[in-house]
C-alpha cells in the first residue's frame, strides 16, 4: 500500500498492486485495473518510486527481476 495525496490535499492509501497505468496529463493520473482513474498531487516519477519501493518491500520486485532473467541464460 502506498500513501498519496488527492488534489484537494486529502491523503489516502492505495493498493499499488491494482495499478494498471500511471500518466501525467499534466496532473498525475493513475488508472486502476477496474478502470477507475485517480488524480494525485505527486509527480508521476514519485508515484513510480513509491510503487517500486512497495513491490520491493513485499518481495514482488524480485519476482519480476527473476522472471526477466530466466530467458537470458
Amino acid at each position: 500500500m502506498i500513501q498519496l495525496t488527492r488534489l484537494n490535499g486529502d491523503t489516502f492509501t492505495l493498493n499499488a498492486i491494482m495499478i494498471e497505468q500511471i500518466q501525467s496529463f499534466p496532473d498525475t493520473t493513475i488508472t486502476m485495473f477496474n478502470g477507475k482513474k485517480i488524480v494525485v498531487k505527486e509527480p508521476e516519477k514519485t508515484v513510480i518510486q513509491l510503487v517500486t519501493a512497495y513491490y520491493e518491500k513485499i518481495g514482488l520486485q524480485r519476482l519480476f527481476v527473476e522472471e526477466a532473467g530466466e530467458g537470458n541464460e
